[in-house]
Formats: C-alpha cells, structure tokens, sequence
C-alpha cells in the first residue's frame, strides 16, 4: 500500500492530563462480591489494600492520584502473584481493572530494581513488552503505564500499525523500558534491529485468547522464538482476558511456566452483571428501523452499534446522520487518523454515536458510554461478551441490546441463554425455544 506517514499528536503531559480518570460507580463495591478461584500450586495470599505491599511511595502516591483507592478483586490476587515472580493466567469480567493489575507489580518490581530508560543506545532493551490485539488498546494501555511511572526513571513506549514507521523507531530510541505494541509493529520493529530482547523480564498478553487465537496466534510463537528472547523459564509471562475458551486455555500452557497460577474472577468468560443485557427478534430488513427506534428513544446518551462488515459500519453511519443522528464509525480499513478522530469525536460527545466493528468490542474503556448495540450479533459468545462489556464498567451500569435473527443467530441461541442466565438477566422465553430446537 501507499507509505504511511501519519504521525499521531503527542499525548498531553501536564500531571492533571496524566492522572485523568474517570469516575467509580456505585457498584464498584459489589465487585467483591464475586467467588475468586485460584488454581496452581501455592498461590499467595490475597492483598487486601494497595498499602499492603511492599512497593515505594512513589508507586503508591501514583495509585492513589489515578484514582485506585482499593483493589478490585482480580487486583487483589493477581498482584501478589506477579510480585511473587509467578506466571499468571487471569481471566475477569470487562471493566473490572485488569490493566493496573498487571502494570502495578511489574513497575512495582522494576522500580525495586531499579531500571532507567538510555537514550544513547541504537539498540533498546525493553525490561517489559505489552502486547495487545488493537492500536486503541495498546495505546490506551501506554496512557495508563503513564500514571503508575509518573516522577520516576522508568519510560514507557507505545508503538501500532497506521502510523510513521520512523515515528516508531524514534520513539523507542529516545529510551525504552516498557513497550506497548500490536503485534504487527513490534515485529517489525524487533527485525529491524531497534529491540533487543535479551533484557525481557516481564511478556504481558493483554486479551490473551485473542493474541493466541486464529488471529495473532502465529506472531506470538514468532515473538517467543526469537533467538533473544528469553526462555519462558527466564522470564514472566502474564496473560489477561475477560474470556478464556477452554482451547486458548491449553495454548496459553506452551508460553507459560509450568506452575503458573489460573486465577478465575467469577465465571471463565462471564458477562458483567452491570451490563443490562434484552435480546430482541429482529429479522435482517427491520434491523434499521429499530435501531432508528432505540436511538431516538435514547436521545443524546453515549451509544455504541455494533455491525458485522466494515462496509456496513460506514454505510450505517452515513444513514444515521442523514437521520438527523450524529453518527461517525471505526474499523480496521479507516484510516488510522480517522480512527483516532472518531474516537475522540465519541469521547467528547461531538458524535454520541459510534458504530463499529469488532475493532472496537475489546479493552476499550470510553468514559459514559451508556448503550451498547449489536446491531449484528458476533459469529462467538466471547465477542459477545466483550462487546457488551464497553459499558457498565469500573461499578457503573449500562445497557446492551442485542438484533437476532432466527436465520442468521441461531448458532448464539444456546451460550447467549448461559450468559444471560449466569449474569441473573430475563431470559426471553422464545430464546429458550429456539435454543431447544
């Protein structure tokens, strides 16, 4: 294709702008309410507040400026086991605070080593590398190791696909201890020379049924066999992910030491409970005139549609905003500026309507977004789940409705009943019906 020469605005970085968050909801509490289960040999004790550990004060003054008063369940084990210097599986619902609780012990770890990032090496040897399925993601994940690092030697990098490749290699050159990167990127980069790898302590696969599924499963052998690369007995591996299918669950053994720690928030590939979910009966030729519908019914709140084909995803916001609803879409064949512009025109509400394909179904954590709908169902129960899971997190409520169609869903029927009844939703009784059939 054409040379990309997209070089993306860089991020604020005044102290308020770095500790930006938003706010807990009022469920936020309810979260302990969840069954942990922890599986492996010796797991240690759960932490019961962040004061608990022995990590500096600066850590500490971070995690408290970015707004974590206490540890949500998956925080409360999975620290302790990363500090601990095990391998860790951890599969909890979306929303619940996944990201700081991986980035917590390592930079807890790294500052306890006491790692500087040199801007005088051609070659970086980042101590840590992140790697998630999208560039929304990894980049959210960079702004969020910001916070944790903030007034201390440590320099985090953040490097995807759509952008200047000279920009990338820029950035790692300028010193690099943590490096966020999608797939692609950071293989490129790795074959370019500008990583090394002998220095990998610390290998976290953010999504990690994704990273090792059909999708991205061939380049994380790839990363691993680097001659350079650590042997996974050298090594930590963390895996995180709100869905663990029990065949990515054997995967994920070949990365991991063998008494690695299973650690189970809920149920393995559970939906939120604060996600509201109503499936609705709605043939392929009515879909629009019911989203059209819901929307005007909804008004101006937060609203998320999801679609099947990328082609649809423009040619359903089009449609919308000839309907008088400010629409804009994201999808993996818009450019990388417009993907960062429909985002932000999402997040300060110039568009209260995104539509999207499963670009956007995983990690992203969009403040306020109150409605989640698919306006086609996923082909998979796990991107159904993370679907759903844009709203309704971190305690706050939301809504998802989901269109089936009898021709087209029927496949859904039966693990849509299991995850509506597992999360004490109302199962429709034609749902039922169909799934009998």
């Amino acid at each position: 294709g054409p040379k990309v020469t997209y070089v993306p605005p860089p991020p604020p970085d005044d102290e308020q702008a770095i500790f930006a968050r938003y706010q807990t909801g009022m469920n936020f509490d309810k979260y302990d309410e969840n069954v942990v289960e922890v599986s492996g040999l010796d797991p240690p004790a759960a932490l019961m507040n962040f004061a608990d550990t022995n990590i500096c004060h600066t850590l500490t003054v971070n995690i408290a400026k970015a707004g974590y008063s206490k540890p949500t369940p998956v925080q409360k084990y999975s620290i302790p086991i990363i500090m601990a210097g095990r391998d860790l599986m951890a599969c909890a619902q979306t929303g619940s605070g996944k990201t700081a609780a991986f980035l917590v012990p390592v930079v807890a770890q790294m500052m306890r080593d006491g790692v500087t990032a040199s801007s005088f090496k051609e070659q970086q040897e980042p101590e840590c590398i992140i790697t998630a399925p999208t560039r929304e993601l990894v980049n959210q994940i960079f702004l969020e190791a910001r916070k944790f690092v903030y007034g201390t030697c440590i320099r985090p990098v953040v490097i995807y696909g759509g952008t200047q490749t000279d920009y990338s290699i820029r950035q790692v050159k300028l010193g690099c201890n943590i490096l966020c990167a999608t797939p692609g990127r950071l293989l490129d980069i790795i074959g370019r020379g500008k990583i090394g790898l002998h220095n990998v302590k610390y290998l976290v696969l953010d999504e990690a049924d994704r990273m090792l599924d059909m999708g991205f499963g061939a380049d994380m052998k790839k990363l691993v066999s680097f001659p350079d690369m650590p042997q996974k007995d050298k090594r930590q591996t963390l895996m995180f992910s709100a869905t663990f299918p029990e065949e990515v669950q054997r995967l994920a053994g070949e990365f991991l030491k063998p008494d690695f720690l299973f650690v189970v928030v809920g149920h393995v590939g559970g939906a939120c409970s604060d996600v509201q979910q109503n499936i609705l009966q709605v043939s392929q030729y009515f879909k629009r005139d019911k989203l059209i519908e819901i929307l005007h019914s909804i008004g101006n709140e937060r609203t998320l549609v999801f679609v099947d084909t990328k082609k649809k995803a423009d040619f359903i916001a089009c449609f919308l905003c000839q309907e008088n609803i400010p629409a804009t879409s994201i999808h993996g064949d818009r450019e990388q500026r417009e993907r960062e512009t429909a985002l932000r025109d999402f997040r300060s509400g110039k568009c209260p309507v995104l539509v999207a394909t499963s670009v956007a179904a995983r990690g992203l954590d969009i403040e306020s977004v109150q409605h989640v709908i698919n306006f086609d169902l996923p082909s998979t129960i796990e991107e159904y789940v993370h679907r759903i899971g844009r709203t309704g997190r971190c305690g706050n409520t939301g809504k998802a409705v989901g269109f089936f169609d009898n021709n087209s869903d029927g496949h859904l029927a039966q693990p849509l009943v299991k995850v509506l009844s597992d999360a004490q939703q109302e199962v429709p009784v034609w749902l039922t019906e169909v799934a009998f059939e």
